[in-house]
């Protein structure tokens, strides 16, 4: 038995415990409640800059979006390492969103049918991939909806010199999902850091909760003189021996899957190159019907007791050319890895990214240009009950809040690893 809904008092209150930063100051207000206090305001493009020794930030209300991240290189050349639009009042009428960015909400990745069952009852929610020509809008939905949660203007309810938090109330019956639930969002830049910490709050029915960082990265700024992709990152995944089988929609089957060394999906026996396996053919339709490359969902398969700050990273990605290397830690147990094989040149790189002196280049993302890579439980783990994951995915009214705590902690070396081409399976 579930426990009566929670009062918006004792719920606020348990949103808000979370780690208070010296000189935080919120505002805003938590459901009927008004959090006293200052705002400051965003610049003339809309955004929130944060801080940290060797790190600086701009964030968004839209989608709780992180819009720049700023770092030198090895050279000493500031780069702005992440996907996204120069002015944040471009985010919400940009009609190709590609979640630069934001937080995917309420349920992140792809849900089958567009529907799940909580307690014997069906719920069907709005779908928005993979039309055709019987269900005009789609056969599945993807990152919460057609109005999922990186669709929406968040509230900024605190604001220092290095942290800022987002916080969003989704009502009950939005894009079909039961309940209303209330999430905060809150980044922090520290030394070469960079934290998240992601609550959400079932206040009144049970429902689904899955959420994920929706980044993409290229490690040289979309400024390497050599090419403007990102397959020559290096990428390890050291605890990603299996993944989630899908079909060719990207739905997953229920089937959990050998990453053999050496093999097309192998990152974690040693780090290798993104574009390592490009032009081997068994790579078409890895990332689903016609698609080279991944958009994979690899388990994070660490010995328990852990402590996933201690444990070491999940992730590993680094840039030979930049010199920048970025080691993801996380508690979740999933990760996926997107090559950004959907990108097709059209989305324009910002004015801090790029070269300048190479008028052949087109200033765009081109296919392959990015790398996205989303720290977040198993995709679709409510239609698959016998993953056992319904106490990470599933909550309600007095059950403890969904919990999501990343940190990316970058730094520089010249020491080249993962040869494109090496790993060939």
């Amino acid at each position: 038995m579930r426990s009566p809904a929670l009062s918006v008092a004792l719920w606020a209150s348990i949103a808000l415990a979370r780690p208070q930063i010296p000189g935080e100051t919120l505002t805003g207000t938590v459901g009927n409640t008004t959090v006293a206090g200052i705002s400051s305001s965003p610049d003339s493009n809309g955004k929130y800059t944060i801080s940290g020794p060797g790190i600086r930030a701009n964030f968004i209300p839209y989608g709780a979006s992180i819009s720049n991240l700023f770092l030198n290189d090895t050279s000493g050349v500031e780069r702005d390492i992440v996907g996204g639009f120069d002015n944040a009042s471009y985010y919400g009428i940009d009609r190709q969103h590609p979640h630069f960015g934001g937080v995917p909400g309420r349920y992140a990745n792809r849900i089958k049918n567009s529907s799940f069952v909580i307690d014997s009852t069906t719920y069907n929610v709005l779908p928005n991939e993979n039309p055709t020509t019987s269900s005009p809008q789609g056969v599945d939905t993807l990152h919460g909806g057609p109005d999922g949660w990186d669709w929406r203007n968040w509230t900024v309810v605190a604001h220092t010199s290095n942290s800022i938090t987002f916080s969003l109330t989704d009502p009950d019956g939005d894009q079909g999902f039961p309940g209303e639930v209330v999430s905060y969002v809150t980044y922090t830049l520290g030394n070469m850091t960079w934290d998240m910490r992601m609550v959400a709050l079932a206040t009144t029915k049970v429902t689904p909760i899955m959420l994920s960082s929706h980044t993409y990265w290229n490690l040289d700024g979309f400024a390497n003189t050599e090419t403007p992709l990102a397959l020559n990152h290096s990428l390890w995944l050291p605890y990603g021996g299996q993944r989630i089988g899908t079909d060719s929609i990207l739905i997953p089957t229920g089937d959990i899957l050998s990453n053999q060394p050496q093999s097309l999906n192998d990152f974690w026996s040693t780090p290798k190159q993104i574009g390592a396996n490009f032009t081997n053919s068994d790579l078409l339709g890895n990332c689903g019907e016609n698609c080279t490359g991944y958009d994979t969902c690899y388990l994070t398969n660490r010995q328990e007791p852990y402590d996933w700050r201690e444990s070491g990273p999940v992730a590993r990605l680094r840039s030979a050319w930049s010199g920048i290397q970025v080691d993801v830690f996380t508690d979740q147990e999933a990760f996926q890895i997107y090559s950004c094989g959907g990108q097709n040149g059209s989305m324009a790189l910002k004015s801090t990214q790029g070269l300048y002196n190479n008028s052949s280049r087109p200033r765009t993302i081109p296919q392959y240009g990015c790398i996205v890579m989303e720290v977040e439980d198993w995709i679709d783990g409510i239609n698959q009950p016998e993953w056992g994951r319904q106490s990470k995915q599933v909550f309600g009214p007095g059950d403890d809040p969904y919990v999501l705590q990343a940190s990316y902690r970058f730094s520089l070396n010249s020491t080249d690893v993962g040869l494109l081409g090496e790993g060939s399976g």
